[in-house]
């Protein structure tokens, strides 16, 4: 392994994976520990791969400080979905452990995953069982390793969705590690063998970082497909999928004040038939786990690996470890990517019901009872519900005869309103405060009401029904993908935020920064012109992000996607 990244001073996050033996670490004894509602400090980077994060409730910050309490520790628990499929049965039981166990949420995330919040350590154990009772798991949907495998989850657009959906499938079974910790440590499992656990892929330090795959189906490209380490965008001919173009280094996080961070989209690099898919992913994995950075965690993504050594290294280097070189990459086209909304007919005769989810929480209040119908739904479903790249919902495989009870419940507990601008339904947030750590501002408990603002900007002008796509996050992490929004908004301090103009509305171009440290009147005012102009002046199918560029509102990002010809 020639890595110039093999070196005495590792990160601490590699120095605990080596030791950890094989993500086992001191766990069981940090959930048995009485005296603190913490894990040891270690245990907190190794139960990542285990499914969840170590928390606080930051909204009680102060008032425990002053009490002279520890934080109130909590865990968020995350569900591996491969391409975001579930049966009514397993919702009733996710439904059921995040009233049970969590606050009385779910989240919709974007990477069609499902999150619990607030599980107390106590309850981790309980959860995780259950969970894996349902045939789902939590296992890799955080840590270095792959993450949860996007998939596009709409079969009504195509005929090859689900033999797509079958290898969204198949990839996320193939890269779980294989290490036997998670069922001793949450299962109660005795090692079956005295074979010392391996991991012939990823080797005993995992991945430098995260790593995240998805596939999508032109021409939606609602799974931001170049927003991944690794994405495989299908190819059909004669209505038969033939294979997928390969792209590579993509990954939107960065740091503020490190320019050697930076969102970056991956690159097509060529086109691999579909039964060398596995074969490749695997190729494109190691690469990055012999010569990603394991110093300096925040250049240890796949776009840094590339950027260090150049895209014509990497690909020399894939094709040396294949055996055989990656084909040119195949014509394609994407429109757009986000979702569309209400009922749509399968190819396969059966409805499905796209419904919107504000920033993916699944939640009853005052009037939008939306947990509620969802568990009455899921009681006389007899297909199954799809998780969308977008945090929405698919109510899918509805035979004719079952539309109406579906549409009946909705209307019952106050979810069917027409009168959404398409600015609403095209927004997206990620948790931030007052969970996540990392967050410096609000975000999606705070975006609602700055789209009621903005909103009456945009039915002032006639543009109710234009799909602009907004984005919000509480910090650079990017998990709402601000970079990819045509209007992205990034928190800088509480009620402050950065502001971004001109990503693609198909997802193949990012945004660039536009105002800094902007508040709520000052977003405000700056989008209020230019959203005025925009409704006076684009041209027939413009779309926001193209037209504020068109009129050098804001210049395009410095580098385009590649496509490698």
């Amino acid at each position: 392994m020639n890595n110039k990244f093999v070196q005495n001073n590792l990160s601490e996050d590699e120095k605990i994976k080596t030791k950890s033996n094989f993500l086992r670490g001191t766990i069981k004894e940090s959930l048995e520990n009485p005296l603190t509602g913490a894990l040891n400090p270690d245990d907190v980077k190794l139960i990542k791969y285990h499914g969840s994060y170590q928390q606080y409730d930051r909204d009680l910050e102060s008032e425990r400080k002053q009490k002279k309490l520890e934080p109130l520790y909590q865990f968020m628990v995350r569900v591996r979905v491969a391409g975001g499929v579930t049966t009514p049965k397993q919702w009733l039981v996710l439904d059921k452990l995040s009233s049970l166990y969590g606050n009385n949420t779910l989240k919709l995330t974007t990477r069609q995953s499902f999150q619990f919040h607030g599980i107390l350590k106590r309850d981790l154990k309980p959860t995780i069982q259950e969970v894996n009772k349902t045939l789902l798991s939590t296992l890799a949907t955080c840590g270095d390793v792959n993450r949860n495998v996007m998939c596009n989850p709409n079969p009504y657009q195509s005929l090859i969705h689900e033999e797509v959906y079958g290898i969204a499938r198949e990839i996320s079974n193939y890269f779980l590690p294989k290490t036997t910790a998670y069922h001793e440590i949450w299962l109660n499992k005795e090692k079956v063998s005295r074979i010392p656990d391996a991991e012939p892929i990823y080797k005993h330090t995992y991945l430098p970082r995260k790593f995240k795959i998805a596939l999508a189906i032109p021409p939606h490209n609602d799974v931001d497909i170049f927003a991944n380490d690794l994405g495989f965008i299908a190819i059909e001919e004669n209505k038969k999928l033939i294979g997928f173009n390969v792209c590579v280094g993509g990954g939107l996080g960065s740091t503020f004040g490190n320019k050697s961070t930076y969102p970056r989209l991956a690159d097509v690099i060529g086109f691999t038939p579909k039964s060398r898919v596995i074969e490749v992913a695997e190729t494109v994995i190691g690469i990055q786990r012999d010569y990603g950075n394991r110093s300096d965690r925040k250049l240890s993504r796949l776009k840094h690996t590339i950027d260090d050594r150049g895209l014509e290294w990497f690909v020399n280097e894939l094709n040396i470890r294949l055996g055989w070189n990656i084909e040119r990459p195949y014509p394609y086209k994407f429109v757009s990517n986000g979702d569309k909304y209400g009922w749509l007919k399968g190819t396969n005769d059966k409805w499905y019901y796209t419904l919107f989810v504000e920033h993916g929480r699944v939640k009853n209040k005052e009037g939008y009872t939306l947990k509620k119908a969802l568990k009455e739904i899921a009681e006389i479903h007899k297909g199954d519900f799809r998780l969308t790249g977008n945090q929405n919902l698919i109510i899918g495989n509805v035979s004719k005869n079952d539309k109406e009870n579906i549409e009946t419940i909705l209307k019952r507990n106050g979810i069917i309103n027409n009168k959404l601008t398409g600015l609403r339904k095209s927004s997206m947030a990620c948790v931030a405060l007052g969970t996540c750590g990392l967050a410096f501002a609000e975000s999606e408990r705070y975006l609602p009401s700055l789209i009621d603002k903005l909103d009456k900007i945009i039915l002032k002008n006639g543009l109710k029904d234009d799909a602009i796509n907004i984005r919000m996050t509480g910090c650079p992490n990017n998990c709402a993908r601000s970079s990819l929004g045509e209007i992205g908004l990034v928190g800088r301090a509480i009620g402050r935020y950065n502001l971004y103009l001109g990503a693609s509305h198909n997802g193949d171009r990012l945004n660039s920064l536009y105002k800094e440290m902007l508040s709520e009147e000052n977003i405000l005012n700056e989008l209020e012109p230019i959203i005025s102009i925009y409704a006076k002046e684009k041209k027939k199918q413009e779309t926001f992000g193209d037209f504020v560029i068109r009129k050098g509102i804001i210049k395009k990002t410095n580098r385009p996607l590649q496509v490698l010809q």
